[in-house]
């Protein structure tokens, strides 16, 4: 019978705790491939967004936040757009409600004034909409507006836009549509006058785009002193571009007047405008030596040069007569369409 070999009790020494293994850490040494490629490859990501970032802000894609006060208004369009106060109250309520959901365009001052760092291009309501909702609950959120600052490369879609949005609008003046072509030609947008012109109103006639290219004359050399530009009549704007080319000396006196009278309303500064304009032309010009007589209008023996005479006609309606511009202005609540077409028929019969 075989023999069953007895088991012994396990020895001691067999159990003892496994032979104690560390680990080296992370960083010593040399880093390890894997470690490497991953760096590289983050950094190559960061510069991929910047570079990324970078072009959108180059090619005016990128919206920005900026504060209402350091974007000029008036860049473009000096005086106030016209605006339907319904429409304007009604977008309020809808950024108060939902907040601003479309950017403005704006471009960056080359010369920065009182703070002014950017100048509108579009989006005027928008902005106007913001300036009055932080006015009225000066909350933080209201202080931002959402812009994408447009570059000269890709500022020409955005200027048309703009003039055609704002010839709907308020359908502009000559001289608000010749401002719009000399500050497209000073930030580069446009290499000359001419493709100003064409570029800002190609949909225009040729003769349009002359009597706004003559207003241009009108914006260099008076912009800084005129107060209510907008009001320059197309007739009154080409006869001071004429006395301005028949009388080299006509701008500094027209300029010197201008700084020196003050005004309070367009009514105001075309008087200036136009009496001046008058008493120059009224003298020969002296363009190659010789005198050369100016036939002028015989003004009215009836009252002085530059009088003005305001008559209240009725309880409601006010007449405003300039005899030495053969002017009269029928102003307040009576004035309406059944006026009119009473002052038509009356001058029909009559004459």
């Amino acid at each position: 019978m075989a023999k069953r070999k007895r088991l012994t009790p396990a020895q001691p020494s067999y159990l003892s705790a496994a032979p104690e293994t560390r680990s080296v850490p992370m960083g010593s040494g040399s880093a390890p491939i894997a470690q490497v490629a991953g760096e590289a490859a983050a950094t190559a990501a960061l510069e991929e967004v910047a570079q990324a970032l970078q072009s959108a802000r180059n090619e005016g894609r990128m919206i920005e936040l900026l504060a209402l006060d350091v974007i000029d208004d008036r860049h473009l369009v000096r005086d106030r757009l016209e605006q339907n106060e319904e429409e304007m109250t009604a977008l309020v309520e809808s950024l108060r409600a939902r907040g601003q959901q479309m950017p403005i365009e704006v471009v960056t001052l080359p010369s920065p004034a009182g703070g002014r760092t950017h100048g509108l291009i579009s989006g005027w309501r928008r902005l106007t909409a913001l300036q009055r909702l932080y006015k009225e609950t000066s909350d933080p959120k209201f202080a931002t507006v959402r812009a994408m600052v447009i570059t000269p490369g890709t500022a020409q879609n955005a200027y048309v836009a703009m003039v055609e949005e704002n010839e709907i609008r308020v359908n502009l003046s000559h001289y608000e549509r010749a401002r719009i072509a000399v500050q497209a030609m000073k930030e580069g947008v446009y290499p000359s006058q001419k493709a100003a012109l064409q570029g800002l109103f190609g949909n225009a006639t040729r003769s349009k785009r002359s009597k706004i290219g003559t207003f241009v004359a009108l914006v260099e050399a008076f912009d800084a002193v005129l107060y209510f530009p907008a009001a320059i009549s197309e007739k009154l704007g080409l006869a001071l571009v004429r006395e301005m080319g028949r009388d080299p000396d006509f701008s500094e006196v027209l300029k010197e007047r201008l700084q020196n009278t003050p005004r309070d309303s367009a009514e105001a500064e075309i008087q200036i405008l136009s009496s001046t304009l008058t008493e120059r032309t009224a003298s020969p010009a002296i363009s190659d030596g010789h005198s050369t007589p100016v036939r002028t209008r015989p003004r009215p023996s009836a009252a002085a040069p530059r009088e003005r005479i305001v008559v209240r006609v009725a309880a409601d309606v006010e007449m405003r007569f300039a005899p030495d511009q053969r002017r009269i202005e029928l102003v307040g609540d009576g004035v309406s369409d059944r006026l009119a077409e009473a002052l038509k028929n009356w001058f029909q019969a009559d004459m």
